[in-house]
């Protein structure tokens, strides 16, 4: 069970983090989904990022990083966000495959699952199952979640994973949401300390809470879908990411940033994809 852990100590104790997801980045430069060159508009999202007022203490990459799992894709995603200059960190989706992004973003080491700072830990869950669009934890997952959660009962906690682990209202997504949440979230409930859950997936913002819990998921950095559909269907707005400042006494900020004045050409009418 992989357990690497980061430290990071940012100044004044608040962390600044910058969520990306769903990248969607094909073997080829300049591949696209539905249309939409994802690795342009992975560059105009990473040029929200290096435009800020302040720079980021870490990014996170919450799954689908690569379309189809191509080694090529998931070297130019690293050296993107490499240009950075930040510590990252990432955990795998559906379109992923664990090898080959462990050999190409891991750096040879075993997959962070915790960032550690003074005030908080920033835990990174893997809800992938081979084969499967959808979600699931499992016992070994929940196991390493609550053990985590156990060593730092001290420290604020914000927990990442790529599928949703509550319903968002779109009936066909929802279909795919993380399959064992009760249990997900029995583990949350015994550590008090969880402030935070945060995933990608879903193209698209959500903002609710569970058993007080703050629940966020972010846009993708390409495609964007609908809120509130039964089937699947393109979103016009355009790709975002979001950003968080987590305060020692456990506050945090949070909010999605889109880019502006930038024209994406895609499939508007497209009834689904690969």
């Amino acid at each position: 069970m992989s357990r690497a852990v980061l430290h990071l100590d940012p100044p004044g104790g608040v962390l600044r983090i910058v969520q990306v997801t769903d990248t969607h980045l094909e073997q080829q430069t300049g591949g696209t989904l539905l249309g939409m060159d994802t690795d342009a508009s992975l560059g105009h999202v990473l040029d929200l990022v290096r435009s800020a007022a302040r720079k980021p203490h870490l990014l996170l990459a919450t799954g689908d990083i690569a379309n189809h799992a191509s080694a090529e894709a998931y070297g130019r995603a690293r050296d993107a966000f490499d240009t950075l200059g930040v510590p990252w960190a990432w955990l795998p989706g559906n379109h992923d495959e664990f090898d080959p992004m462990q050999r190409v973003l891991g750096r040879g080491a075993a997959m962070v699952r915790a960032v550690r700072t003074p005030h908080w830990q920033v835990l990174l869950l893997d809800s992938t199952v081979p084969g499967q669009v959808g979600g699931r934890l499992g016992a070994e997952e929940l196991a390493l979640l609550g053990q985590l959660l156990d060593e730092a009962p001290a420290l604020h906690a914000l927990v990442c994973l790529h599928h949703q682990p509550v319903p968002i209202g779109c009936a066909w997504l929802d279909e795919q949401m993380v399959a064992d949440d009760e249990a997900f979230f029995a583990v949350l409930r015994r550590h008090p300390q969880v402030r935070l859950v945060l995933w990608g997936h879903v193209h698209q913002e959500f903002a609710g809470e569970r058993d007080g819990i703050a629940l966020r998921a972010t846009p993708s950095s390409c495609i964007q879908f609908a809120p509130s559909s039964a089937g699947f269907r393109v979103d016009e707005q355009s790709p975002g990411l979001r950003w968080l400042e987590l305060a020692p006494d456990g506050s945090f900020g949070t909010q999605v940033a889109r880019v502006q004045d930038v024209s994406f050409s895609f499939d508007r009418d497209s009834a689904g994809y690969l």
